[in-house]
């Protein structure tokens, strides 16, 4: 028993090596999409699902998952997670305008994993909507931001004004 669990051990350490070492390891795999966008569009544009996803997936949001309300307009907001680069942010930011025709709410990143987005949640209620208005949106979309300086943007505009204490 003792030379069948030294000969186990030997074994798996040569696996660990292996692996570490690059000996066994293929080609590297595809990237996979980095981070979720979940969208919600009028029902309207269900016919143009396929093209609609399409053109996220041009963008580099290629994983896009959409669902259609059955009746109205879907909320005019949109959330992005805390590490969702400036380019992705700014490319769903264009297509909302486009397909949800506005975006007039942020949801703050802190309710979000780090790579995710959504564009027209019904999903939280108005305690999380933070305004925000035609010239901080331009803003928000100025190639010009670093990632940094976009989420620093987007954190101002998302973050409630501290009460007056008395």
């Amino acid at each position: 028993m003792r030379d069948t669990t030294r000969t186990a051990l030997v074994f798996f350490l040569c696996l660990i090596s292996a692996a570490h070492s690059g000996a066994a390891a293929g080609p590297e795999p595809a990237s996979p999409s980095l981070g979720r966008v979940e969208v919600t569009l009028a029902n309207e544009l269900r016919q143009d699902a396929e093209a609609i996803k399409k053109e996220f997936a041009e963008a580099g949001l290629s994983n896009v998952h959409i669902q259609f309300v059955r009746l109205g307009q879907p909320p005019p907001n949109i959330g992005i997670g805390p590490s969702v680069s400036a380019e992705r942010a700014r490319a769903a930011i264009r297509l909302a305008l486009k397909y949800n025709r506005a975006v007039k709410i942020l949801l703050p990143a802190h309710l979000f994993p780090p790579h995710f987005m959504t564009v027209a949640s019904s999903n939280y209620d108005d305690t999380a909507d933070f305004a925000i208005n035609e010239e901080a949106l331009r803003r928000l979309q100025d190639p010009s931001l670093t990632t940094d300086q976009f989420h620093e943007f987007y954190r101002s505009l998302t973050t409630p004004p501290k009460p007056n204490r008395r």
